[in-house]
């Protein structure tokens, strides 16, 4: 008798175990709370808290924040604050974590957007990368959307060799001028 119900109290169990167990996360996902420091200078609402020295994260490109995150964890990207933040994410963590801020919606822009300025001459070559629109894509960062302070100082630390984590970016911005940065920049900023 207590055979022919075992299927069914076992069955119970599993059940009763699995809701108590509470919902299990997916391999690509992260614990919010693992995360939230990263707030405390990006914006808990996907705004820096200074767009010209720090990147907007929310909705970047998620192959891109994987390859930073890596970056400032092995010392090839230079920053103390972000290299510290960066090493105490796990490196099982580091795909789930760049995963939750490219799902998130890329912020509206906070001030009022000036028509965008006709393309300079040479952006092309920039655009085989971050995609017309400067909307990024693999394997680029999204740009439109970043302040041209923000953008300008990445442009000439490529170019003056302080930063390094992408020997192609280095390349590009040490055959441009100084103006040629500085307008690039302005356009880019517009979008």
């Amino acid at each position: 008798m207590l055979n022919h119900r075992l299927p069914t109290i076992f069955g119970a169990l599993v059940f009763l175990a699995g809701t108590l167990a509470g919902p299990s996360q997916a391999a690509d996902e992260i614990d919010p709370a693992k995360v939230q420091v990263c707030g405390s200078c990006h914006g808990q609402n996907g705004v820096p808290l200074d767009p010209k020295t720090m990147p907007i994260i929310w909705g970047q490109q998620q192959n891109f924040l994987v390859k930073q995150l890596h970056d400032f964890r092995a010392g090839d990207r230079a920053n103390p604050i972000m290299a510290a933040f960066a090493k105490g994410i796990t490196q099982e963590d580091l795909r789930p974590a760049a995963a939750y801020f490219a799902a998130k919606p890329w912020p509206p822009k906070q001030a009022a957007a000036a028509a965008p300025e006709k393309e300079p001459d040479g952006m092309t070559t920039c655009q085989i990368c971050h995609q017309k629109g400067f909307v990024g894509g693999a394997p680029a960062p999204r740009l439109a959307g970043q302040s041209y302070e923000y953008l300008l100082k990445q442009m000439n630390s490529f170019a003056d060799g302080t930063r390094t984590n992408s020997m192609d970016m280095a390349k590009i911005m040490q055959e441009l001028t100084p103006a040629q940065r500085e307008t690039f920049a302005h356009y880019i900023a517009s979008l």
